[in-house]
């Protein structure tokens, strides 16, 4: 485990290698799970704010979905969370032409229609952070649906730290990625 700032990072973030391959995984990630993707109370009332620029995204079943729940909602943890369709689906995803699972809000982002790209916690999946009172712990959570990222991201010999640059960026800054590649150094040439 390396500590940098007030994060503990998890071995496998250093050690595991990664690179999504949605062409097979269709977006699993997006329906699997046992709640909603986790929110930021900024992120929630951002999504509310811009909610017309990537509602017209989104299939009637989920606008009445959204409808009913509200744009964000607590889940048994008592985490604030992105609302589900037929407890399963995040209300915010649509199927592309080719049947792959896409947010909404980032669909809208790449447009110019919103400064959020999606949630962070979604930018930064399969690392999973859990906020303490002290510290942030940054863990690696291996999920069946990402085997073929993991088959992906061996060929390639990429690192997770390294596929998840941009939003680890996003989430602790270019100072912090910048000591994790200094500490990613450190480990290899142990």
């Amino acid at each position: 485990m390396v500590e940098i700032g007030r994060t503990l990072i998890s071995d496998d973030i250093f050690e595991k290698h990664f690179l999504c391959d949605i062409l097979k995984c269709k977006g699993a990630c997006c329906i699997e799970g046992d709640s909603g993707a986790p929110l930021t109370n900024d992120e929630a009332a951002i999504i509310e704010q811009n909610y017309s620029s990537f509602k017209i995204y989104l299939p009637e079943k989920h606008i009445k979905e959204i409808k009913k729940q509200g744009f964000s909602v607590i889940d048994s943890d008592g985490d604030l969370v992105t609302p589900l369709v037929d407890n399963r689906q995040c209300a915010y995803s649509f199927h592309d032409e080719k049947g792959i699972l896409k947010c909404s809000i980032e669909k809208a982002y790449f447009e110019g229609k919103t400064k959020l790209r999606k949630p962070v916690s979604c930018h930064l999946f399969p690392i999973r952070i859990t906020e303490y009172k002290k510290f942030d712990a940054v863990n690696y959570q291996e999920l069946d649906i990402c085997r073929p990222g993991r088959t992906c991201g061996t060929s390639q010999k990429l690192p997770l730290y390294k596929f998840l640059k941009e939003p680890l960026i996003r989430k602790y800054g270019e100072e912090w990625y910048s000591e994790l590649e200094i500490a990613a150094e450190y480990l290899q040439s142990k």
